[in-house]
């Protein structure tokens, strides 16, 4: 018991967050523990909105898969809710902001880069720059326009949710790597920046739960052996769609600079567009990005997309069953009942009201792409079509850049509406992901993309059931 209750201790800590000091357009970076300051020159344009999120160059940026930047997602179903409507009730998860690239793709960039640079015969138009490009990017930590996102982002949920956040301290949670917890770091930062912005900012509490193998944990998979350890049908299903959309690609680039990049080579040419705004502080578009057409980004964007649906969404329930635990979290926390889940949840956590809360009226959790697609796949918001490049625009269909971007976010909402109205019976939930209304399925949904709570939940019943842990 004692253990327990130092673990407890250790993981619920309150946290600093970096010092803001000269306007909330300069933002700070602790990259290899240097402190530098960004403050965008008078009349300078950014490219990402504290409300609607990436705004330039929106037929490419928005088509690089989980590494494009958060944007607001067209809704076809309304946004605004019914006057006689309020919510009460509001769980978000949330990716963490942008990122370098992991530890096993950055030395495949720099080596890409090295190969051109040594072989190239040429660079005309607009190639030329990679002439004298120096490669010096970091590794997985959070970037300065990542954690501008993130505040962002604070800044946005407090303002959408102001009527509660007036009336009750939201309950934070991240998995514990660190670019994840310096996103929760900086989120409640944005949140503080709105709620009061004369009042000197004080660290929030923030629940960080351990990322390591075969330890629980609902915002970071790795509780599951056989998932863990199964062929990745999502790396397959990308790397066939890689041997058709880049070998054109690879012939034009090498007839262009007379190199010889390999198709994965040119992959990783693609990903430096990406990976290099992320680097900048205001997010501009570098010259990588024009290297490439619309059609190829749209490849690009399905290629991510493959990877994210074959291994998390429904050709792989036991992928999908990494999500049902925070999904069972979630039912608890909006019906404010114990948890039951026999799956990834800690159930020392849970079990505790001091780190899993049932009286609050906001929650915010932190975690990564994969797992946030799980979560979306338990919870049944997108229907069982592949996607392929005659689908990759339809909205109803998963894709990577739509839902799980660098700062991406969903929204469960739970609100009650004038009873008086026959589709305002009782308590009723609805679901935005990126700013999108998502048609609940399965339950009844009305023309607001709702469904009453209790059927809702009903329609759950395979996660109610634990999906098929069983099978780890």
């Amino acid at each position: 018991m004692a253990l327990v209750m130092l673990a407890v201790h250790h993981i619920l800590i309150f946290v600093a967050i970096l010092g803001l000091s000269t306007g909330k357009d300069c933002f700070s970076s602790t990259e290899n523990d240097r402190a530098e300051r960004y403050c965008p020159s008078p009349g300078t344009r950014k490219c990402d909105d504290v409300h609607k999120g990436y705004r330039c160059k929106p037929k490419i940026s928005q088509y690089w898969g989980n590494h494009s930047p958060f944007f607001s997602v067209e809704s076809k179903l309304p946004r605004a809710l019914p006057k006689e409507c309020k919510v009460t009730f509001v769980q978000l998860l949330s990716r963490h902001g942008a990122r370098y690239a992991i530890k096993r793709q950055a030395p495949e960039l720099e080596k890409t880069i090295a190969q051109l640079q040594s072989t190239a015969k040429r660079y005309p138009g607009k190639y030329a720059f990679l002439k004298t490009y120096r490669y010096n990017l970091g590794v997985g930590t959070l970037t300065p326009f990542g954690e501008q996102q993130m505040i962002n982002s604070g800044i946005t949920f407090y303002t959408r949710y102001s009527d509660l956040a007036r009336h009750t301290k939201p309950f934070f949670r991240t998995a514990s790597g660190d670019r994840v917890v310096m996103s929760a770091q900086n989120f409640t930062q944005g949140f503080h920046r709105a709620l009061s912005p004369t009042t000197p900012f004080q660290p929030y509490p923030i629940l960080i739960i351990p990322e390591k193998s075969g330890q629980n944990n609902t915002l970071s998979h790795g509780a599951c052996p056989a998932f863990e350890h199964s062929p990745h049908h999502g790396k397959t299903a990308r790397s066939l769609w890689a041997q058709q959309f880049l070998p054109p690609i690879q012939r034009r680039i090498n007839s262009a600079l007379g190199t010889a990049l390999s198709p994965m080579q040119t992959l990783s040419l693609m990903s430096m567009c990406p990976y290099t705004v992320a680097a900048d502080p205001l997010g501009r578009p570098t010259p990588f990005c024009a290297l490439f057409t619309r059609p190829e980004w749209r490849a690009y964007s399905l290629y991510a997309t493959l990877s994210k649906y074959f291994r998390y969404g429904p050709p792989s329930p036991l992928g999908t069953s990494q999500g049902v635990g925070w999904v069972n979290e979630l039912i608890a926390r909006l019906t404010r009942s114990p948890v039951r889940d026999n799956t990834s949840t800690n159930r020392t956590l849970t079990g505790s009201r001091e780190t899993f809360p049932l009286d609050r009226n906001m929650y915010a959790d932190f975690s990564h792409d994969t797992d946030m697609a799980a979560v979306m796949f338990a919870m049944n918001l997108f229907p069982d079509v592949e996607p392929t490049m005659a689908n990759i625009r339809v909205k109803e269909v998963f894709g990577a850049d739509r839902t799980v971007p660098f700062a991406g976010r969903m929204y469960v909402e739970k609100m009650v509406c004038d009873t008086g109205r026959r589709w305002g019976k009782g308590e009723m939930v609805r679901v935005l992901v990126n700013d999108r209304v998502v048609k609940l399925k399965g339950c009844g949904v009305d023309r607001f993309g709702r469904c009453e709570l209790r059927k809702w939940l009903e329609s759950l019943a395979w996660v109610r059931k634990g999906g098929e842990w069983e099978k780890c």
